[in-house]
């Protein structure tokens, strides 16, 4: 039997400005010992969906592409396609999930429509 693939990751800049935003929070508000184990989470969080995307899971009030994964006190919104995941966004769980999700999905949707449309264009299909 041949070993599962993992998926292929890929993260946008929001999603990276958001990790370097809780970054700097974190070495802030409770050190960088503290920070390191929070990215290391955040890491093995993202090592996870890659090694394993049935752990994402869509909203039936959210946009069709639109999945997600908590980690501790992180939520990933992801648009997960047949063999790569996007982390489009990384949201802190000490802030209101769903209000901060309400505001994000408009520009949610709009990249990943527009990650689709790209990737359509990219790939035809025959």
């Amino acid at each position: 039997m041949s070993p599962k693939k993992s998926a292929k990751l890929a993260l946008t800049q929001a999603a990276l400005a958001s990790i370097n935003a809780l970054d700097q929070c974190s070495v802030e508000n409770w050190g960088k010992k503290v920070a390191g184990r929070y990215l290391d989470n955040l890491e093995d969080g993202l090592l996870g969906i890659q090694e394993q995307p049935d752990l994402l899971r869509s909203q039936s009030n959210f946009h069709p592409a639109l999945c997600f994964y908590r980690v501790n006190k992180l939520l990933f919104v992801c648009d997960r396609q047949a063999n790569s995941i996007i982390v489009l966004a990384v949201v802190q769980a000490t802030q209101d999930i769903p209000v901060r999700l309400a505001e994000l999905e408009p520009t949610l949707t709009q990249e990943v429509e527009l990650i689709h449309k790209k990737r359509e264009t990219a790939n035809p299909q025959k």
